[in-house]
Protein backbone atom coordinates (compact mmCIF):
# COMPACT_ATOMS: atom_id res chain seq x y z
CA UNK A 1 0.00 0.00 0.00
CA UNK A 2 2.86 2.35 -0.50
CA UNK A 3 2.56 5.53 -2.10
CA UNK A 4 6.64 5.27 -2.63
CA UNK A 5 6.49 3.75 -6.48
CA UNK A 6 3.65 5.96 -6.95
CA UNK A 7 5.37 7.80 -10.56
CA UNK A 8 2.63 11.07 -10.15
CA UNK A 9 3.68 13.92 -8.07
CA UNK A 10 1.59 14.78 -5.15
CA UNK A 11 1.28 18.18 -3.45
CA UNK A 12 0.53 18.42 0.22
CA UNK A 13 -0.50 21.47 1.83
CA UNK A 14 -1.68 22.74 5.01
CA UNK A 15 -3.94 25.50 6.41
CA UNK A 16 -3.07 28.27 8.92
CA UNK A 17 -4.77 27.69 11.29
CA UNK A 18 -4.81 27.62 15.06
CA UNK A 19 -7.02 24.67 17.36
CA UNK A 20 -7.61 24.97 20.32
CA UNK A 21 -9.44 21.26 21.82
CA UNK A 22 -10.59 20.10 25.37
CA UNK A 23 -12.98 20.85 28.05
CA UNK A 24 -13.73 23.85 28.85
CA UNK A 25 -11.83 25.37 25.69
CA UNK A 26 -15.24 27.51 25.16
CA UNK A 27 -14.23 29.85 27.96
CA UNK A 28 -11.42 31.15 25.87
CA UNK A 29 -13.00 32.11 22.94
CA UNK A 30 -12.81 35.77 23.85
CA UNK A 31 -9.30 36.03 24.40
CA UNK A 32 -8.90 34.25 20.82
CA UNK A 33 -10.98 37.30 19.92
CA UNK A 34 -9.06 39.90 21.54
CA UNK A 35 -5.93 38.40 19.95
CA UNK A 36 -7.37 38.37 16.39
CA UNK A 37 -8.40 42.22 16.92
CA UNK A 38 -12.00 42.05 16.64
CA UNK A 39 -13.90 44.49 18.26
CA UNK A 40 -17.47 44.03 16.93
CA UNK A 41 -18.02 40.10 16.76
CA UNK A 42 -21.31 38.81 14.59
CA UNK A 43 -22.59 35.06 16.47
CA UNK A 44 -23.72 32.73 14.23
CA UNK A 45 -25.44 29.85 15.88
CA UNK A 46 -28.01 27.21 15.01
CA UNK A 47 -30.76 27.05 16.95
CA UNK A 48 -30.07 23.51 18.40
CA UNK A 49 -27.03 25.19 20.54
CA UNK A 50 -29.07 28.13 21.45
CA UNK A 51 -27.78 27.38 25.19
CA UNK A 52 -24.16 27.73 24.39
CA UNK A 53 -24.54 30.86 22.31
CA UNK A 54 -26.12 32.71 25.18
CA UNK A 55 -23.25 30.97 27.39
CA UNK A 56 -20.89 33.14 24.92
CA UNK A 57 -22.78 36.04 24.01
CA UNK A 58 -22.50 37.05 27.49
CA UNK A 59 -18.66 36.04 27.73
CA UNK A 60 -18.02 38.75 24.38
CA UNK A 61 -20.17 41.66 26.34
CA UNK A 62 -19.69 44.58 24.20
CA UNK A 63 -17.66 42.69 21.46
CA UNK A 64 -20.83 41.33 20.63
CA UNK A 65 -22.02 43.09 18.10
CA UNK A 66 -25.42 40.60 16.54
CA UNK A 67 -26.25 37.46 16.55
CA UNK A 68 -27.85 35.51 13.38
CA UNK A 69 -29.81 32.11 14.47
CA UNK A 70 -31.05 30.67 11.45
CA UNK A 71 -28.22 29.08 9.43
CA UNK A 72 -29.64 26.18 6.96
CA UNK A 73 -28.06 23.27 5.43
CA UNK A 74 -26.66 23.36 2.63
CA UNK A 75 -25.84 26.97 2.79
CA UNK A 76 -28.89 28.85 0.72
CA UNK A 77 -28.19 31.41 -0.94
CA UNK A 78 -31.33 33.30 0.30
CA UNK A 79 -30.20 32.56 3.78
CA UNK A 80 -26.26 33.80 3.34
CA UNK A 81 -27.98 37.52 2.09
CA UNK A 82 -30.46 37.81 4.93
CA UNK A 83 -27.25 37.39 7.06
CA UNK A 84 -25.27 39.85 5.13
CA UNK A 85 -27.93 42.35 6.01
CA UNK A 86 -26.81 42.01 9.91
CA UNK A 87 -23.73 42.14 8.65
CA UNK A 88 -24.18 45.47 7.12
CA UNK A 89 -26.37 47.17 10.05
CA UNK A 90 -24.23 45.30 12.50
CA UNK A 91 -20.91 46.39 10.93
CA UNK A 92 -19.70 43.29 11.88
CA UNK A 93 -15.49 42.85 11.71
CA UNK A 94 -15.48 39.43 12.88
CA UNK A 95 -17.63 36.26 12.75
CA UNK A 96 -17.99 33.19 15.36
CA UNK A 97 -19.58 30.01 13.90
CA UNK A 98 -21.39 28.13 16.75
CA UNK A 99 -22.97 24.75 15.88
CA UNK A 100 -22.63 21.94 12.97
CA UNK A 101 -22.00 22.15 9.44
CA UNK A 102 -24.34 24.47 8.22
CA UNK A 103 -23.32 27.39 10.74
CA UNK A 104 -20.00 26.98 9.90
CA UNK A 105 -20.83 26.95 6.24
CA UNK A 106 -22.78 30.15 6.83
CA UNK A 107 -20.30 31.48 8.20
CA UNK A 108 -17.27 30.71 6.05
CA UNK A 109 -20.12 32.28 2.92
CA UNK A 110 -20.11 35.69 4.88
CA UNK A 111 -16.19 35.43 5.16
CA UNK A 112 -15.61 34.67 1.68
CA UNK A 113 -17.75 37.78 0.82
CA UNK A 114 -16.56 40.33 3.55
CA UNK A 115 -13.28 39.00 3.75
CA UNK A 116 -14.16 39.05 8.09
CA UNK A 117 -11.95 36.59 10.32
CA UNK A 118 -13.71 32.94 11.42
CA UNK A 119 -13.51 31.54 14.61
CA UNK A 120 -15.41 28.13 14.61
CA UNK A 121 -17.21 26.18 17.22
CA UNK A 122 -18.29 22.93 16.30
CA UNK A 123 -20.89 21.02 18.16
CA UNK A 124 -21.37 18.27 16.13
CA UNK A 125 -18.58 16.00 13.91
CA UNK A 126 -19.30 17.55 10.42
CA UNK A 127 -15.66 18.49 10.08
CA UNK A 128 -16.48 21.49 7.38
CA UNK A 129 -14.49 23.64 10.28
CA UNK A 130 -10.88 21.74 9.15
CA UNK A 131 -11.37 22.47 5.74
CA UNK A 132 -11.66 25.46 2.47
CA UNK A 133 -14.21 24.01 0.91
CA UNK A 134 -17.87 25.80 1.12
CA UNK A 135 -21.04 24.29 -0.57
CA UNK A 136 -23.84 26.50 -1.37
CA UNK A 137 -27.34 26.14 -3.01
CA UNK A 138 -29.18 28.08 -5.33
CA UNK A 139 -32.20 27.22 -7.20
CA UNK A 140 -32.39 23.13 -5.88
CA UNK A 141 -28.35 22.87 -7.07
CA UNK A 142 -25.22 22.83 -4.65
CA UNK A 143 -22.15 24.04 -5.82
CA UNK A 144 -19.19 23.86 -4.27
CA UNK A 145 -15.47 25.77 -4.46
CA UNK A 146 -11.75 25.49 -2.07
CA UNK A 147 -9.93 28.58 -1.40
CA UNK A 148 -7.63 28.57 1.55
CA UNK A 149 -9.18 31.64 1.73
CA UNK A 150 -12.04 29.87 3.25
CA UNK A 151 -10.72 27.96 6.11
CA UNK A 152 -11.14 29.56 9.75
CA UNK A 153 -8.43 30.64 10.92
CA UNK A 154 -9.35 29.64 14.50
CA UNK A 155 -10.95 26.07 15.85
CA UNK A 156 -12.20 25.74 19.23
CA UNK A 157 -13.12 22.14 20.22
CA UNK A 158 -14.88 21.81 23.75
CA UNK A 159 -16.09 18.14 24.00
CA UNK A 160 -18.47 19.78 26.55
CA UNK A 161 -20.51 21.20 23.81
CA UNK A 162 -21.67 17.43 22.55
CA UNK A 163 -23.33 16.31 26.00
CA UNK A 164 -26.25 17.53 24.77
CA UNK A 165 -26.21 16.23 21.00
CA UNK A 166 -29.24 13.46 20.30
CA UNK A 167 -27.98 10.05 20.10
CA UNK A 168 -29.24 9.68 16.79
CA UNK A 169 -27.16 13.06 15.48
CA UNK A 170 -23.92 11.88 17.30
CA UNK A 171 -23.96 8.74 15.30
CA UNK A 172 -24.84 9.93 12.35
CA UNK A 173 -22.78 12.86 12.29
CA UNK A 174 -19.77 10.83 13.46
CA UNK A 175 -20.13 8.63 10.35
CA UNK A 176 -20.08 11.29 8.28
CA UNK A 177 -16.36 12.27 9.69
CA UNK A 178 -15.89 8.45 8.80
CA UNK A 179 -17.16 9.22 5.25
CA UNK A 180 -14.24 12.17 5.07
CA UNK A 181 -11.45 9.78 6.31
CA UNK A 182 -12.61 6.70 3.81
CA UNK A 183 -12.81 8.99 0.87
CA UNK A 184 -9.57 10.17 1.71
CA UNK A 185 -8.00 6.48 1.83
CA UNK A 186 -9.02 6.18 -2.14
CA UNK A 187 -8.28 9.92 -3.44
CA UNK A 188 -6.32 9.72 -6.59
CA UNK A 189 -4.13 12.79 -4.78
CA UNK A 190 -3.89 10.80 -1.36
CA UNK A 191 0.10 10.89 0.39
CA UNK A 192 1.82 9.58 3.25
CA UNK A 193 0.67 12.22 5.30
CA UNK A 194 -3.21 11.83 4.55
CA UNK A 195 -2.82 8.02 4.82
CA UNK A 196 -1.88 8.43 8.37
CA UNK A 197 -4.57 10.86 9.11
CA UNK A 198 -7.24 9.02 7.75
CA UNK A 199 -6.53 5.64 9.32
CA UNK A 200 -6.34 7.39 12.57
CA UNK A 201 -9.51 9.55 12.06
CA UNK A 202 -11.08 6.05 10.92
CA UNK A 203 -9.81 3.82 13.80
CA UNK A 204 -10.80 7.07 16.29
CA UNK A 205 -14.02 7.03 15.23
CA UNK A 206 -15.10 3.36 15.02
CA UNK A 207 -13.51 3.07 18.24
CA UNK A 208 -14.77 5.81 20.12
CA UNK A 209 -18.41 6.27 18.54
CA UNK A 210 -19.96 2.93 20.59
CA UNK A 211 -18.40 4.58 23.70
CA UNK A 212 -20.19 7.10 23.41
CA UNK A 213 -23.55 5.90 22.42
CA UNK A 214 -23.00 3.02 25.69
CA UNK A 215 -21.83 6.25 27.88
CA UNK A 216 -23.58 9.48 26.68
CA UNK A 217 -21.64 11.48 29.71
CA UNK A 218 -18.53 10.08 29.32
CA UNK A 219 -16.24 13.03 27.97
CA UNK A 220 -13.11 10.39 27.30
CA UNK A 221 -14.98 9.53 24.45
CA UNK A 222 -15.81 12.55 23.17
CA UNK A 223 -12.74 13.96 23.09
CA UNK A 224 -11.87 11.28 20.97
CA UNK A 225 -14.73 11.53 18.71
CA UNK A 226 -13.81 15.24 17.65
CA UNK A 227 -9.91 14.68 17.30
CA UNK A 228 -11.01 11.92 14.87
CA UNK A 229 -13.11 14.34 13.13
CA UNK A 230 -10.88 16.98 13.12
CA UNK A 231 -8.38 14.81 11.47
CA UNK A 232 -11.16 13.76 9.26
CA UNK A 233 -12.09 17.55 8.34
CA UNK A 234 -7.76 17.91 7.51
CA UNK A 235 -8.41 14.85 4.96
CA UNK A 236 -11.30 16.44 3.45
CA UNK A 237 -9.09 19.67 3.33
CA UNK A 238 -6.35 17.48 1.35
CA UNK A 239 -7.66 15.56 -1.41
CA UNK A 240 -10.53 15.57 -3.26
CA UNK A 241 -13.46 14.11 -3.13
CA UNK A 242 -15.09 11.27 -4.75
CA UNK A 243 -18.44 9.22 -5.55
CA UNK A 244 -19.75 9.66 -1.95
CA UNK A 245 -19.39 13.51 -1.59
CA UNK A 246 -20.83 13.69 -5.30
CA UNK A 247 -23.88 12.21 -4.86
CA UNK A 248 -24.28 13.42 -1.21
CA UNK A 249 -24.23 16.71 -2.96
CA UNK A 250 -26.30 15.81 -6.08
CA UNK A 251 -29.07 14.69 -3.68
CA UNK A 252 -29.09 16.84 -0.73
CA UNK A 253 -29.12 20.24 -3.09
CA UNK A 254 -31.88 18.93 -5.03
CA UNK A 255 -33.93 17.50 -2.16
CA UNK A 256 -32.68 19.57 0.98
CA UNK A 257 -32.02 16.12 2.44
CA UNK A 258 -30.25 16.17 6.36
CA UNK A 259 -26.51 15.91 5.40
CA UNK A 260 -25.65 13.79 8.71
CA UNK A 261 -27.98 11.24 8.17
CA UNK A 262 -27.42 11.28 4.31
CA UNK A 263 -23.97 10.65 4.56
CA UNK A 264 -24.57 7.85 7.24
CA UNK A 265 -26.88 5.96 5.09
CA UNK A 266 -24.97 6.06 1.65
CA UNK A 267 -21.45 5.40 3.32
CA UNK A 268 -22.09 1.60 3.31
CA UNK A 269 -23.11 1.65 -0.43
CA UNK A 270 -20.27 3.77 -1.51
CA UNK A 271 -18.02 1.28 0.30
CA UNK A 272 -19.60 -1.48 -0.97
CA UNK A 273 -19.04 0.09 -4.74
CA UNK A 274 -15.80 1.07 -4.18
CA UNK A 275 -13.52 -1.02 -2.12
CA UNK A 276 -12.98 -3.99 -4.84
CA UNK A 277 -11.37 -1.32 -6.67
CA UNK A 278 -9.25 0.45 -4.05
CA UNK A 279 -7.24 -2.85 -2.85
CA UNK A 280 -5.10 -0.27 -0.23
CA UNK A 281 -8.48 1.28 1.41
CA UNK A 282 -10.02 -2.20 1.65
CA UNK A 283 -6.98 -3.51 3.44
CA UNK A 284 -6.43 -0.65 6.01
CA UNK A 285 -10.20 -0.74 6.86
CA UNK A 286 -9.96 -4.69 6.99
CA UNK A 287 -7.08 -4.04 9.76
CA UNK A 288 -9.04 -0.95 11.35
CA UNK A 289 -12.26 -2.64 11.47
CA UNK A 290 -11.05 -6.09 12.70
CA UNK A 291 -13.54 -7.68 9.54
CA UNK A 292 -15.62 -6.90 6.39
CA UNK A 293 -15.42 -2.69 6.84
CA UNK A 294 -19.23 -2.66 4.84
CA UNK A 295 -20.72 -4.98 7.66
CA UNK A 296 -19.67 -2.71 10.07
CA UNK A 297 -20.06 0.60 8.94
CA UNK A 298 -23.44 -1.12 7.69
CA UNK A 299 -24.14 -2.07 11.33
CA UNK A 300 -23.83 1.13 12.67
CA UNK A 301 -25.55 2.94 10.25
CA UNK A 302 -28.55 1.05 10.56
CA UNK A 303 -28.56 1.26 14.12
CA UNK A 304 -30.21 4.72 13.51
CA UNK A 305 -33.10 5.31 15.18
CA UNK A 306 -34.55 8.05 11.93
CA UNK A 307 -34.07 7.72 8.41
CA UNK A 308 -31.27 4.92 7.42
CA UNK A 309 -33.03 4.47 3.48
CA UNK A 310 -33.13 7.48 0.61
CA UNK A 311 -36.89 6.35 1.08
CA UNK A 312 -37.65 7.41 4.61
CA UNK A 313 -35.36 10.33 3.67
CA UNK A 314 -38.23 11.38 1.15
CA UNK A 315 -36.06 11.00 -1.65
CA UNK A 316 -38.60 9.80 -4.63
CA UNK A 317 -37.63 6.90 -6.21
CA UNK A 318 -38.41 8.04 -9.94
CA UNK A 319 -35.81 10.41 -9.25
CA UNK A 320 -32.66 8.00 -9.13
CA UNK A 321 -31.56 7.75 -12.46
CA UNK A 322 -32.01 10.91 -13.29
CA UNK A 323 -29.69 11.73 -10.42
CA UNK A 324 -27.47 8.74 -11.51
CA UNK A 325 -27.37 10.58 -15.06
CA UNK A 326 -25.89 13.45 -13.84
CA UNK A 327 -23.51 11.89 -11.49
CA UNK A 328 -21.98 9.83 -14.21
CA UNK A 329 -21.95 12.96 -16.85
CA UNK A 330 -19.52 14.99 -14.65
CA UNK A 331 -18.37 12.10 -12.19
CA UNK A 332 -15.28 12.74 -9.17
CA UNK A 333 -12.16 11.43 -9.40
CA UNK A 334 -13.18 7.70 -8.03
CA UNK A 335 -11.31 4.39 -7.80
CA UNK A 336 -14.66 2.64 -9.65
CA UNK A 337 -15.63 5.16 -12.86
CA UNK A 338 -19.42 5.22 -12.39
CA UNK A 339 -21.72 5.18 -15.33
CA UNK A 340 -25.26 5.76 -15.23
CA UNK A 341 -26.42 2.13 -14.61
CA UNK A 342 -24.21 1.44 -11.96
CA UNK A 343 -25.21 4.41 -9.44
CA UNK A 344 -28.53 3.98 -10.65
CA UNK A 345 -28.41 0.14 -9.26
CA UNK A 346 -26.42 1.79 -6.09
CA UNK A 347 -29.16 4.24 -5.29
CA UNK A 348 -31.84 1.58 -5.75
CA UNK A 349 -30.52 -0.66 -2.86
CA UNK A 350 -29.77 2.79 -0.69
CA UNK A 351 -33.54 3.86 -1.38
Amino acid sequence: MSRSTARTVVAHETLPVRVLLGPGARHRIPEELAGLGARRVLLVSAGSAKSAADELAGALGPRLAARFGRPAVHTPAGVTEEAMEVVRESAADAVVALGGGSAVGLAKALSARTGMPQLAVPTTYAGSEATPVLGETEDGVKTTRRDPALAPGTVVYDPELTLTMPPGLTLTSALNALAHAVEALWAPDANAATDALAAEAAEGVLAALPEVLREPAGLAGRIRLQESAWLAGLCLAQTRTGLHHQLAHALGGAFDLPHAELHALLLPHVLAFNLPWAPGAAARLRRITGGDPVAVVGRLARGHDGPTTLGALGVPRDALRTVAERVADRPYPNPRTPDADSVTRLLEDAW
